[in-house]
């Protein structure tokens, strides 16, 4: 920005943002759908799969997709009208609990709701209105979706990893965030550092260390930020992991055995990059040398 611009961001970015929150708010509740759902449709998809190439009666042959059917009740059946799905209010207003057959609902969807507002306020703050901030909200939306999937499933969905990775190259043929040989470059060297760190660790203990989609994910934030950006990335989202694996067995809310999903780290260190790139690598090079 120019000095005379400078004058005037504080309160038009103020407003742009709130905006921006206001959005956050209501994707955020569409968020918790697509959270919901889409690993339901791809076990409905593998199901049916399964049961036609064994020529087996098809096990789910109703609609189901982020549309329809409506939202409802999992324990009443009762549908949500309008007035019960304003994002966060009407979770306050009705007390956590379903209108009809009071039982509770999980604080897990107003707290979507509000992170996306949030997030989104502060990237619109951080980047502008333009086109890099437009973009990084749909890059932060994908990023939230597959935090919540893979904490509830531990699956990283192509039909989300892949149209962000393809996203970030295309949005870099102007050279939005990166030239675009730096975005190719980061997209294969983003799959190849996680392959390759898979393989060795499965032949060196026998066991899976981390799901393919861990890879698609990685190579899908080195399209958007380039190759420069991934030791940032693997680094901030290596440390976070290990502090909160160690401290979930400390705590014994988890077995040695059992497996931490390392999408969200990725996702979350993916997003810092994007907004304190910069900062974390002049950073890295001060501790590093």
């Amino acid at each position: 920005m120019t000095e005379s611009s400078l004058l005037f961001a504080p309160a038009g970015m103020l407003s742009i943002s709130l905006v921006a929150g206001l959005f956050g708010l209501l994707f955020g509740s569409f968020l918790n759908v697509v959270i919901h759902r889409l690993p339901k449709m791809m076990q409905r998809e593998s199901d049916n799969y399964v049961a036609s190439e064994s020529g087996q009666p098809l096990p789910h042959t109703e609609r189901y997709n982020l549309m329809l059917p409506r939202s409802a009740c999992p324990q009443c059946g009762h549908q949500i009208t309008a007035l019960e799905n304003i994002p966060v209010l009407s979770y306050l207003f009705l007390r956590g609990r379903c209108s009809q057959c009071k039982t509770p609902i999980s604080a897990r969807y107003p707290l979507i709701e509000l992170l996306t507002g949030l997030l989104s306020a502060g990237v619109i703050w951080r980047l502008g209105s333009g086109w890099t901030g437009l973009s990084c909200l749909v890059f932060l939306y994908a990023l939230i979706a597959l935090t919540f999937i893979d904490l509830d499933t531990q699956l990283l969905p192509d039909d989300i990893t892949l149209p962000l990775l393809w996203l970030g190259l295309l949005l870099n043929l102007n050279q939005l965030f990166v030239p675009l040989h730096e975005a190719v470059i980061g997209a294969a060297a983003g799959y190849l550092a996680l392959w390759a760190i898979y393989w060795l660790f499965k032949l060196a203990t026998g066991k899976e260390g981390m799901g393919y989609g861990d890879f698609k994910l990685l190579a899908a934030l080195g399209a958007w930020m380039g190759w420069t950006m991934l030791p940032v990335i693997i680094l901030l989202s290596s440390l976070v992991g290990a502090v909160v694996g160690i401290c979930l067995i400390v705590f014994r809310r988890h077995g040695r055995n059992q497996p931490i999903p390392f999408g969200p780290y990725l996702a979350a260190a993916g997003l810092l990059a994007m907004m304190h790139g910069h900062e974390l690598s002049a950073l890295m090079r001060q501790l590093f040398g």
